[in-house]
């Protein structure tokens, strides 16, 4: 199998008084010429934010952002009039398109952790829009849930010709990988896998090109992106 192993230690990461990020790729403060994306995935950002702090209102175009939260809630607001709560198994969309402003605030007295994935679009300056889902992997879990797809059919629509799947994989259980495109990229929410020879635990992500075969060596969440070449 010919493979990249993008490994957990290799991530950047900047801890400031309210916020503890680790970098997947080149973001922000961060730079590092290795890491700059996978086709038209641009960030994955994993994020804790302290209680009673967030992101002020800031501005974003042609940019597909997805926002998974892992612990807690997050408020989102935005100027296209929405407020919403995100809880911990809930994922949302902003399709940024020719131009939205929005703030994340955690106004609860714990932490929230939350996945901040960025994808390139593949139309441009469309009007904005906003898509929300809760997904119920850790409830039916040993299968891929998809969360977003260029269809608009069975989940959040994206401007972009890739799906994102995720799924909670149980200790010693397998799950398929059939890649549909050349680039697919699996990262390791939390747990430890296998695939083929290679061993992956929290932080890790692989990135492959042929079918392959996961198993679980612990509990493990993942994430698939299955992208196109460009």
């Amino acid at each position: 199998m010919n493979a990249f192993l993008h490994q957990s230690e290799n991530r950047g990461h900047i801890k400031a008084d309210w916020l503890d990020t680790k970098y997947s790729f080149s973001f922000g403060d961060w730079y590092n010429l290795n890491y700059m994306g996978v086709g038209v995935l641009r960030a994955i950002n994993d994020e804790t934010i302290a209680p009673q702090h967030g992101f002020a209102p800031h501005s974003h175009s042609n940019m597909e952002i997805l926002t998974c939260v892992l612990e807690g809630t997050i408020c989102h607001s935005d100027s296209l009039g929405n407020e919403r709560h995100i809880t911990a198994g809930e994922w949302q969309l902003m399709s940024a398109g020719q131009g939205v402003q929005h703030s994340e605030m955690n106004q609860k007295n714990h932490p929230v952790r939350m996945l901040q994935i960025w994808i390139h679009p593949n139309i441009q300056d469309t009007e904005p829009h906003y898509q929300q889902m809760r997904c119920h992997s850790h409830d039916q879990p040993n299968r891929w849930h998809l969360i977003a797809s260029a269809s608009c059919t069975t989940a959040m629509c994206i401007q972009q010709q890739t799906e994102i799947k995720t799924a909670v994989l149980e200790k010693y259980r397998h799950l398929a990988v059939q890649a549909t495109q050349k680039v697919n990229y699996i990262h390791v929410v939390a747990g430890k896998i296998s695939i083929e020879e290679r061993i992956l635990t929290a932080g890790d992500a692989l990135l492959f090109a042929e079918d392959t075969q996961i198993k679980a060596l612990q509990d493990s969440q993942l994430i698939w992106f299955d992208l196109p070449e460009i």
